[in-house]
């Protein structure tokens, strides 16, 4: 069993011992935490809170723990339901509500889930706003509120709708091109959320031909739900086989998107935000930003087209910040994850669905030949299982002098710059590993890289393990 505390909330395996695993008991705890940091705020009264979830199979018993501790607290709650994670953060706002509660594991596997915690402007917490959510789930001191002082319960099942209402007004949607074109679409959506929001996007936009896979809403997730090209064998087959222009992957919470050409061959999840923001850029002038794991190609077409390109650590909190501070004009994460101000700041894939579309219906209907005219890099992405008792800040300390004479970034673990190469290492957020991120002009030399970094670690440890504290 596992349990992961970050500021953006608590994520774990369901079951188990309290403290262990994502237990009822931990469930009530940090839905405590965070009704508590709200009721601190104060800001207006009574507080109100929105809440949804994915389609996984714990998420309706953790639904009902986390709403009736709420109301419990004398907390409104407005209940969207099987939703999707910007769905949620848009509603939050839409609602004026104080803040968001998506239960949802990402791209966890099925055991996994959790719960994603938003504040007042639909958008994750800051550290600092975190780190109090879990001293206050931490304290034992609730009162809860008598019978007359409960929250109010309600549900709300437009939200969806209004999401893809302000997606089709937004002024870089060309919903004449798309239905002009005639998209024959093959969906992924891993048994979940997507699996609502993605065609009712697509059937707005004018896309008629659209075949469906692991379209049941259960939660049993068909294939490991993280949208990576191993997973998405099914997908690349269908797409060949019937002749489709496209094939969409989302992940069970729908922020992610992955893309498959009509050859078959993943377009790469890299290249989703890379291929978005070319469009974007290309007619609005304005900065990018992405996390710094990401590829280097989304700076070189920020530059051509006369922009500035900025990096910032890995979560979407900490990208959404930086766009905020360098006024961009588009960013995101190379997971897929793409960040369109001119809806709102988060990880969308519907709104990326559909610029995406709108490129695509302008470019020509191959998203082989767009994706040829892209810069192109290769990467090569790892994690590894680090025993709990090696200090990974000592293991960055050590390659940081290893690597003293070459460009590097501490922000987020360590980054080191070779020339245009790189690799960046880091903890994960979401599990309990390393990540080991590298680019080169070649996938060879990009995996050459990585070996020889996992090399350095094993090395550092060593070392490390001979010194005594």
């Amino acid at each position: 069993m596992a349990l992961i505390k970050s500021i953006s909330g608590i994520r774990g395996t369901i079951g188990g011992k309290q403290g262990d695993g994502l237990t009822p008991a931990d469930i009530v705890r940090f839905s405590v935490g965070y009704g508590k940091f709200l009721l601190s705020r104060k800001r207006k009264l009574p507080v109100q809170v929105v809440v949804g979830r994915d389609a996984r199979m714990s998420g309706e018993m953790i639904s009902h723990l986390v709403t009736g501790t709420l109301l419990g607290m004398g907390i409104h709650v407005v209940d969207l339901g099987l939703t999707t994670t910007p769905t949620l953060e848009m509603a939050v706002t839409e609602t004026g509500s104080a803040g968001g509660i998506m239960i949802t594991a990402s791209h966890n596997a099925k055991q996994w889930n959790a719960l994603k915690l938003l504040d007042r402007h639909g958008e994750f917490l800051s550290g600092s706003d975190g780190q109090k959510v879990l001293q206050l789930a931490e304290s034992n001191e609730t009162e809860y509120v008598d019978h007359i002082h409960l929250g109010r319960y309600r549900q709300d099942t437009t939200q969806l709708s209004k999401h893809i209402e302000k997606i089709l007004r937004l002024p870089l949607v060309n919903i004449p091109a798309i239905k002009k074109t005639d998209f024959r679409i093959v969906v992924d959506p891993v048994n979940s959320t997507g699996a609502i929001a993605v065609p009712m996007l697509l059937d707005h936009l004018g896309v008629k031909q659209v075949s469906l896979l692991f379209g049941e809403v259960n939660g049993d997730f068909a294939h490991p739900p993280e949208p990576l090209p191993e997973n998405l064998s099914e997908l690349a087959a269908t797409v060949v086989r019937t002749k489709a222009h496209l094939g969409i992957a989302v992940d069970p919470d729908v922020d992610r998107l992955a893309l498959v050409q009509e050859d078959g061959e993943m377009f790469g999840e890299e290249y989703t935000l890379v291929a978005v923001a070319d469009y974007v850029l290309k007619h609005t002038t304005g900065n990018a930003v992405s996390n710094m794991s990401s590829t280097t190609a989304l700076k070189d077409i920020t530059e051509k087209a006369g922009g500035i390109y900025y990096t910032a650590p890995v979560g979407e909190v900490n990208v959404v910040h930086r766009m905020k501070e360098v006024n961009a004009v588009i960013g995101g994460e190379g997971n897929g994850g793409i960040i369109y101000p001119g809806l709102h700041y988060g990880r969308d894939a519907l709104v990326g669905i559909a610029l995406f579309l709108s490129h695509l219906a302008l470019f020509g209907r191959s998203c082989s030949v767009m994706k040829s005219k892209l810069p192109y890099y290769y990467m090569s992405k790892n994690k590894i299982a680090i025993p709990s008792e090696v200090d990974l800040d000592r293991v960055f300390t050590g390659l940081t002098k290893k690597y003293a004479s070459q460009p590097m970034n501490r922000e987020d673990g360590v980054r080191i710059e070779f020339g245009k190469d790189w690799v960046h290492l880091r903890k994960s957020n979401t599990e309990p590993i390393m990540r080991i991120y590298a680019e080169s002009d070649s996938q060879v030399k990009a995996e050459v890289l990585v070996r020889k970094i996992i090399a350095d670690i094993g090395e550092v440890i060593r070392l490390n393990e001979s010194v005594p504290d």
